[in-house]
């Protein structure tokens, strides 16, 4: 057995337990467990690596070697290997009370890590040894505790590394489908857009007003520079500007608005799009040569004798060039400014003869049909609808369909509807007006939306709709599985709900490749769908998890659809040239028996499941309460953190790591980090990493970190007192924290309350943070700055943060994660990362401090560079307060 502890690293079989947990939080929490247990142990990676230091005293180990050989413990180690049945395994050793045990935590049937534990008994039998009981070591502990502590130490690991595997996966999918969200978002806000629009079919402001209003809304989606309706006369070569919008920070092109020279792409019958590399050979020619345009978009709006209406957009100062759905979008809005033109035509006369009216009604983008009031005979079609329409037209049965159309006794109004052509959708407007020759007549326009309606049911679908298999999503699940309860509670009816994993998926992704893994997905989802009774209700939550609801009308074929589910697994899956086998494990939830709330069945369900993977997979578990216990924990913590806050926080206690100088002899301490520890009464010691986030979400983050700052602030100003003027405190702001609207005057405030010297205080903030809103950070962090403050940028080097970042904020101190200091004493890339920023430091006038130094060959790889603070195990661990001041204030 390799017993270098940060030496070669086990082989990596699916996962391993750094991409879950760091090596210093793992070997606190051996410490604490062996502390508290009373026994010595150290623990190894899937490949038997030592990973963490021995706990216990050093002299009791160099006893104890003596007794646990390294044959024995690979002897004992290789009986919980993976692959074999065992969890853990017991070792009797030559005397009667020493005892040696390995415990392998499983993840998945994956080994994380195994524990080497061993323990001195008080109370040991000597009748079957002939050797003496071993005595005089500090940590002894009862036979019967010791298979408790096991047992503990089991239990709690497999907690533990679950949590945090399951945290890394939602992570993951979160980032997965970031771009679907996107792309969904700009499709809802051109939907936005486009209802705006057609609102403004029924304004009553003039129609340069209406037309202003259009520019602004579609040049703000496009985020172009600015967006006009020219009037051109041919015959003069000349151009009003009949109205205009420019962007914020965009000024008008014009001095005046009449009688312009015309620019020369103001002369086309059809759509002129001209990006940024066609563009430039229009501005020698139209006038442009000292404006800044650099792509245009124009669209004839109206073209009749010489007298022109155009739309154009316009971008400035950047190259573009234009997309296709950009120029569609615009195409659908200007149909629609014409429609407008029409209907003011309609309701106000603006032609004040017919043939001028026909000319006008023939150019629009929607279809006109005017009819007699009195007998039903058409008066007037434009030629749009004539080509739409042509069929009816010639059966005269178009009047009809407009009038069945109009429900009954509704006047003028908007109508919606798949009417008349096929699949088609048309938005139908409908008004009585006054003809042109005085008689009453009928007038319909209707407006084609088909590529709206397409483009809602698109979004729809993505929304719902995985993309992969086809099958519903997640969000389509809670959806659905609302209405389902909706309808259960109303009835009285009941559903079921099945969660499904697949077993051992990762298996054919990584032999096969992800190629077959995403057929086998397909495969199985296309046969869900085929079962009788749920072929709508089928979802994929992602990944290789599913959930099938039973709905009410089927519940009472439940055992049959359960059992149709096991047969789909029960035969092989052909995957390149062969069959390959995949069992799934199932969770069983019924409705309203185990809940009411979507995502309180969801979770029970998926409880469920986990007990099936846990039972041996390739089963069903139905849910009951004793499987939901695990549930109750956060509860108790929720409400245990709520008491502790309300009582004065004295659970809550500040723990200090000192900051070393080592760049002066000796290497003096100049102050310390402060850290939150919660020692719950009823709960016991909480790690950070389970409080932490608990505190954010219930909004008690604030009122905490303010009693850290205190309790930090008040530490350091009695250091200062007591005859070290120049130690300095660190204090972390959490993201909540430093969001807050008061923040500045909270620090002012524990800075007077406390009297400490303002620059002895160093507030930390993460490099995530500090590049989000960069813009908003540094005029918070300007403002804590002014107050006399340091600032420090905390894990450096983790984020994705650019050098102009780094230079924006003015830094006091540049704090490097501990990530870049696990192979400093080997590794070159660390080194010369840590030297890069050590340079950067220096030339920005800042401080470095690397933390996490836990060897004396980090150490002294670090004495060569301009590293000046330091923190880590090698110098000292975080520690109570007494502890501190009896080590670095009483020498």
């Amino acid at each position: 057995m390799q017993n270098n502890i940060y030496g070669k690293e086990g082989e990596d079989k699916g996962f391993s337990f750094q991409n879950l947990i760091g090596r210093s939080e793992l070997q606190l929490l051996q410490d604490e467990f062996c502390l508290i247990a009373g026994v010595y142990a150290y623990c190894v990676d899937a490949g038997g690596v030592q990973q963490t230091r021995h706990s216990g005293d050093a002299d009791d180990w160099e006893r104890l070697k003596g007794y646990l050989t390294d044959a024995l413990v690979e002897q004992t180690v290789g009986r919980v290997a993976e692959g074999s049945l065992e969890d853990y395994a017991i070792e009797n050793l030559s005397v009667p009370n020493i005892k040696l045990a390995a415990v392998s935590v499983r993840i998945k049937h994956k080994t994380v890590i195994t524990w080497v534990v061993a323990g001195v008994l008080k109370d040991a039998s000597t009748v079957e040894y002939n050797a003496p009981c071993v005595f005089g070591l500090h940590r002894m502990i009862l036979e019967k505790e010791f298979y408790h502590a096991l047992d503990f130490l089991h239990n709690f690991s497999i907690t533990l590394f679950r949590d945090k595997r399951n945290c890394v996966s939602e992570a993951a999918e979160s980032i997965r489908s970031r771009f679907s969200e996107q792309e969904m978002e700009d499709s809802l806000e051109q939907i936005t857009v486009t209802a705006k629009l057609m609102q403004l079919l029924d304004s009553d402001d003039t129609i340069e007003a209406v037309a202003g209003m259009m520019l602004r809304l579609v040049g703000g989606y496009l985020h172009t520079s600015a967006a006009q309706l020219y009037g051109v006369s041919a015959e003069k070569g000349t151009m009003d500007v009949i109205c205009e919008w420019c962007s914020e920070g965009t000024v008008s092109l014009f001095d005046k608005t009449k009688n312009l020279k015309a620019f020369a792409f103001l002369n086309t019958d059809k759509p002129l799009l001209l990006g940024s590399d066609a563009f430039s050979a229009y501005a020698g020619t139209g006038n442009l040569t000292d404006h800044p345009m650099k792509a245009v978009m124009v669209f004839p709006l109206i073209k009749s004798a010489g007298n022109d209406l155009y739309l154009c957009f316009d971008q400035r100062n950047k190259s573009r060039i234009w997309k296709e759905e950009e120029i569609r979008f615009v195409s659908d809005s200007v149909k629609i400014l014409k429609s407008i033109f029409t209907r003011r035509i309609q309701t106000d006369s603006l032609a004040s003869s017919y043939a001028s009216l026909k000319a006008v009604l023939d150019n629009v983008g929607c279809g006109i049909y005017v009819a007699d009031a009195a007998n039903g005979k058409p008066l007037f079609v434009n030629r749009l609808l004539k080509s739409s329409f042509e069929k009816e037209l010639q059966e005269n049965s178009l009047g009809q369909l407009l009038e069945n159309a109009i429900p009954p006794g509704k006047g003028g109004g908007t109508y919606e509807g798949n009417y008349f052509v096929g699949e088609g959708w048309y938005d139908l407007l409908y008004t009585g007006i006054s003809w042109v020759d005085g008689r009453k007549a009928s007038l319909y326009s209707l407006c084609d939306v088909t590529d709206k309606k397409t483009c809602q049911k698109k979004i729809e679908q993505q929304a719902y709709t995985d993309f992969l298999t086809g099958l519903y999503n997640r969000m389509c699940c809670e959806h659905d599985l609302a209405g389902h309860l909706d309808d259960a509670e109303k009835h009285h009816f009941r559903g079921g709900i099945v969660y499904m994993d697949l077993d051992d998926f990762k298996h054919i992704n990584d032999g096969l490749g992800h190629k077959y893994g995403d057929v086998l997905l397909k495969s199985i989802s296309s046969s869900l769908r085929r079962i009788k009774g749920i072929e709508s209700t089928c979802y994929r939550m992602g990944g290789d998890e599913f959930v099938i609801i039973i709905p009410p009308k089927s519940y009472e074929e439940h055992e049959r659809i359960l059992e149709d589910i096991n047969r789909i697994f029960a035969r092989p899956w052909y995957l390149r040239d062969a069959d390959y086998y995949c069992t799934t494990s199932m969770g069983f939830v019924t409705f309203p028996d185990d809940g009411q709330n979507v995502q309180e069945l969801i979770k029970k369900a998926d409880i469920a499941m986990y007990e099936a993977k846990k039972t041996g997979k390739n089963c069903m578990v139905k849910y009951c309460d004793s499987l939901g216990s695990g549930l109750g924990r956060r509860l108790d913590m929720e409400k245990n953190m709520r008491d502790a806050t309300a009582e004065g926080y004295r659970e809550f206690e500040v723990y200090y790591q000192p900051i070393i100088d080592i760049s002066k002899p000796g290497t003096p301490c100049t102050g310390a980090e402060a850290l939150i520890r919660w020692n719950c009464v009823e709960l016991g010691a909480i790690p950070p990493a389970d409080f932490i986030p608990l505190a954010e979400y219930l909004g008690l983050i604030n009122p905490i970190g303010n009693h850290v700052l205190l309790e930090a602030c008040r530490t350091c100003k009695y250091w200062n007192d007591f005859g070290y003027p120049a130690y300095k405190i660190n204090v972390n702001l959490s993201v909540v924290q430093l969001l807050q609207s008061d923040i500045v005057e909270s620090v002012a405030q524990a800075i007077k309350q406390t009297g400490i010297v303002p620059r002895n205080l160093t507030l930390e903030v993460t490099e995530s943070l500090a590049i989000n809103d960069m813009e908003r950070m540094k005029r918070i962090l300007g403002s804590i700055k002014k107050l006399g403050v340091r600032i420090a940028l905390d894990d450096f080097g983790t984020g994705y943060s650019s050098l102009n970042h780094i230079r924006e904020i003015p830094f006091d101190v540049i704090k490097v994660d501990q990530s870049f200091v696990r192979g400093l004493a080997e590794d070159a890339y660390s080194q010369s990362f840590i030297k890069m920023v050590a340079e950067l430091a220096d030339t920005l006038g800042a401080s470095i401090c690397v933390e996490g130094i836990e060897t004396a060959a980090q150490y002294k790889v670090l004495k060569g560079m301009k590293v000046r603070m330091v923190q880590g195990y090698y110098f000292d661990r975080a520690m109570t307060r007494d502890n501190f001041e009896r080590k670095y204030l009483l020498k």
